[in-house]
C-alpha cells in the first residue's frame, strides 16, 4: 500500500495537482513517524517528496524545514558525501536560490560539487550536474 500511495502521490504532483499530492504524503509521513524512527528511508523519503511537492507550490518556507531535517538526518546516519544526503544538500540549495538566498545556494552548491568532484570524479554525470547548477 505504501508503494502505490508513494506511487500516486508522485503522479499526482507531475500533473501539478499539489493539494492531492500533498495529502497523500501527509498521510505517509505521519504514518511513517508513528511506526519509525527518524533515520528511517521510509520517513526521510516522505519527507523529502512532502518538500518537493512544497517546493512546487512555491512553500519554500516548508519546503526548507523539512529538506534541513532530511539532509541533517542524512548527514548523520549515512555520512555527508553519501550520494543521498548530497541529493538532499542540492535540494536544500535550490530552495535557497528560489528564495534569493544566492550567498547559502552557492556555498552549498559548491559543497555537492567539490565532494563528488572527489568521490566520482569530474567526468561523471552527478558531478557534471552539480557544476551547471552552480553555474
Amino acid at each position: 500500500m505504501r508503494k502505490e500511495t508513494n506511487s500516486f502521490g508522485r503522479y499526482y504532483e507531475r500533473q501539478g495537482k499539489y493539494n492531492r499530492s500533498q495529502e497523500l504524503f501527509e498521510a505517509l509521513l505521519k504514518e511513517d513517524r508513528n511506526s519509525l524512527d527518524g533515520g528511517d528511508k521510509n520517513l526521510l523519503q516522505s519527507m523529502g517528496n512532502l518538500a518537493s511537492t512544497f517546493w512546487n507550490q512555491g512553500r519554500w518556507k516548508d519546503a526548507e524545514e523539512l529538506e534541513v531535517q532530511v539532509m541533517e538526518t542524512r548527514k548523520r546516519v549515512l555520512g555527508e558525501e553519501h550520494p543521498d544526503t548530497l541529493a538532499s544538500i542540492a535540494n536544500l540549495a535550490s530552495t535557497y536560490s528560489n528564495q534569493g538566498r544566492w550567498k547559502e545556494a552557492e556555498e552549498l552548491e559548491v559543497q555537492v560539487m567539490e565532494t563528488r568532484k572527489k568521490a566520482l570524479r569530474e567526468e561523471h554525470p552527478d558531478t557534471l550536474i552539480s557544476m551547471a547548477n552552480l553555474a
